[in-house]
């Protein structure tokens, strides 16, 4: 047999792989796809409505920030060794706003009476 692809190699390049194998091979090596990314941060939004039965919504708004900020810190000088770290708060803070923006415009977030606490 020739150096062909073989279509039934597991260790085949994501490209040819279905959905349900490029997932399992993003787990493995520890990727998120976008499906991935929202469930993640949906567990955050889920935490903070938990907190907000308890809390002052504008509280478990600031706690969130304030622990999002000291996690990019870790992240920043312990797995990315950022040097410049003017340069990366200017990044970060722009991808904030831009997030930020979105979701102020998303209409499903209009205030209901029923719920006004949770997200």
């Amino acid at each position: 047999m020739t150096d062909d692809f073989d279509i039934f190699n597991l260790d085949q390049p994501p490209n040819f792989m279905n959905r349900k194998q490029r997932r399992a091979a993003a787990k493995t090596e520890g990727k998120l796809d976008t499906m991935g990314f929202l469930k993640l941060a949906d567990k955050f939004i889920d935490v903070a409505n938990r907190e907000n039965k308890t809390y002052k919504a504008s509280d478990v708004q600031m706690a969130l920030l304030f622990a999002a900020a000291r996690y990019n810190a870790h992240v920043a000088k312990n797995v990315l060794d950022v040097e410049n770290h003017e340069e990366f708060v200017k990044e970060m803070t722009g991808q904030y706003q831009e997030m930020l923006r979105q979701h102020l415009g998303d209409e499903s977030l209009e205030h209901k009476q029923d719920d006004a606490g949770e997200s």
